[in-house]
């Protein structure tokens, strides 16, 4: 007679009364550890690779053997499912330890110079042999670019993919939406090239007596071409998850499409286009190419966007990672974490914001 023949009639079939074994958490624990152990016995011993392929080797050991003790223990399907689990498991811990890695690399190499000398002052006359010298000045000119990029791609961005998915029909609507996806993956130096050509070459002449200039601007104008498709895709995708019964029910009580628009839709789609600007606004600060060619960066302060020369920290990365004073690398792995702790605090702010939004309402 069956297992579930015994049970008595009427009472509820539960995991517990319907499998009879299962496999414990020290048999697991010990086929990890006799997996790994063979790994490095294998790759160590016979000296063919480091404890990157210890590991990737020791976790395909690791789900053969548990798939052959699982379906010993608990049977044959019991030891897939256990087994496509420690698959998801395991990739996740892979796609977890690349970011783990660059986290470490940036804070134990960036500590370095994470000082009040490196946020307070610029490199204005620090020569090879000066241990001084900071990013203030990258600092200013990547707050001043991102800010005014983020300023004309937002209001372009969002009433673009409002428009697309609205009120766009026919022809002109799939053209908007076809350049859009053309722009997404334009390289960033094409962006900078557009810009030189025609704002500091063609534009910039008539307000400096005929010479063309660079400035902060133009590095913000490539900029805010570089967000704004990926702006408007992803506040076309994030209005289009919002429910159609929520717009219909607007509708019905009368109240007109722009009202719906902007009391309904937008709030409702808030979180996942303030992810969307995010995700721009962290391209735009990462970028070399356009400030570098624009901007042309610079090694003093200068707080006006519109006149002369200015540095970011992503040009200043890029500038201090090939200098040949050994004071340099030191200077660029803290820029570089000041720039990735830059757009993390900018992101939860604006995540913190949009949340408090949504809640007053």
């Amino acid at each position: 007679m069956s297992l579930i023949e015994r049970e008595a009639p009427g009472a509820v079939m539960t995991p517990d009364n319907i499998r009879s074994k299962k496999l414990p958490v020290v048999t697991n624990a010990l086929v990890a550890v006799g997996a790994f152990a063979v790994s490095a016995a294998l790759v160590l011993g016979l000296d063919i690779g480091s404890w990157v392929l210890v590991a990737v080797l020791g976790v395909v050991i690791y789900l053969v053997g548990l798939n052959i003790v699982a379906a010993r223990i608990e049977g044959p399907r019991a030891a897939r499912n256990r087994t496509m689990k420690s698959m998801i498991y395991a990739a996740c811990i892979l796609a977890i330890l690349p970011l783990a890695s660059v986290v470490w690399t940036l804070v134990s190499k960036g500590i370095n110079r994470l000082d009040g000398n490196f946020f307070g002052t610029s490199m204005n006359n620090i020569g090879a042999r000066d241990p001084h010298g900071g990013a203030y000045h990258a600092i200013i000119g990547t707050l001043e670019q991102v800010g005014i990029a983020t300023l004309m791609a937002v209001p372009l961005g969002v009433l673009g993919a409002i428009y697309l998915v609205e009120y766009g029909r026919g022809k002109f609507a799939e053209t908007v939406r076809f350049f859009v996806d053309v722009m997404t993956g334009i390289p960033s130096i094409v962006a900078g090239l557009f810009i030189l050509s025609f704002w500091v070459l063609i534009v910039s002449p008539w307000f400096n007596n005929g010479v063309p200039r660079f400035s902060g601007f133009a590095a913000s104008l490539a900029l805010a071409v570089l967000m704004l498709p990926t702006i408007v895709r992803s506040t076309e995708e994030m209005l289009r998850l919002v429910p159609g019964p929520l717009r219909e029910g607007s509708y019905a009580l009368g109240v007109p499409q722009w009202k719906t628009i902007l009391s309904v839709v937008l709030p409702t789609a808030l979180p996942g286009i303030v992810t969307g600007i995010m995700l721009a606004v962290a391209r735009a600060a990462g970028e070399t190419a356009p400030v570098l060619l624009v901007a042309g960066g610079a090694a003093a302060i200068n707080f006006d966007p519109f006149a002369g020369n200015q540095q970011s920290l992503s040009l200043f990365v890029y500038q201090q990672a090939g200098d040949a004073s050994r004071f340099a690398p030191d200077r660029a792995w803290t820029a570089a974490l000041t720039l990735v702790a830059l757009v993390l605090i900018l992101t939860v702010a604006a995540k913190l914001l949009a949340r408090r939004n949504k809640l007053s309402r």
